[in-house]
């Protein structure tokens, strides 16, 4: 099982779904759309992806995934949160890792930018980051590690096989950021083998 391509699910409720899908693909994963609570059965990794964390919110209400969600994290299934993906674990909404989010925290639409990290964990030079309506964590827990920052403001982090991140990684031709996480997944499947 390990040999084989991992399964990677990718919230499909609203939102930039389609391109980690494909970004995921294109690292040789097998990838699942997750609309319902069943769609969650045999992931070995799920992405949440940027897009409007309140209808996320409700989106996830509607189709009964919250508990769901979080007894998938429980299990210690690496998750990947991008943008609103970001919001979606805080202590706020499923309440899965110790960060708390601020939403739109560099402004609305038209102050969305790019700018150049250094991500811990990341080889290569820095990163192109895309911001759009980009969250920050504002606050965080003492086992949660902060990979990178822009202007003092944390915007990547990581607890333990959750990597949360506030900019579009999946909107560059850059997969570090994916690679990172399936890294974490291939961990995952090594322990369970």
């Amino acid at each position: 099982m390990v040999g084989e391509a991992p399964l990677i699910g990718v919230l499909a409720l609203q939102g930039g779904f389609q391109a980690h899908a494909k970004m995921l693909r294109g690292l040789g994963a097998q990838v699942r759309e997750v609309r319902v609570p069943r769609d969650l059965d045999g992931l070995q990794g799920l992405v949440i992806p940027g897009g409007e964390s309140t209808t996320m919110t409700l989106g996830i209400e509607r189709e009964g995934l919250a508990e769901p969600l979080r007894a998938l994290a429980a299990s210690g299934t690496p998750l990947l949160g991008s943008c609103a993906g970001l919001i979606m674990l805080d202590r706020e909404h499923l309440s899965v890792m110790d960060i708390r989010a601020e939403r739109n925290a560099f402004g609305r639409q038209t102050k969305s930018f790019e700018a150049d990290l250094d991500v811990a964990g990341l080889e290569g030079g820095p990163l192109r980051g895309i911001f759009i309506r980009a969250p920050w964590i504002a606050e965080h827990g003492a086992e949660v590690e902060i990979l990178a920052r822009v202007d003092g403001h944390a915007v990547a982090a990581r607890e333990g096989d959750m990597l949360v991140v506030a900019f579009h990684s999946e909107l560059s031709d850059d997969d570090r950021v994916h690679r990172l996480f399936l890294r974490a997944v291939a961990r995952q499947r090594a322990a369970v083998a």
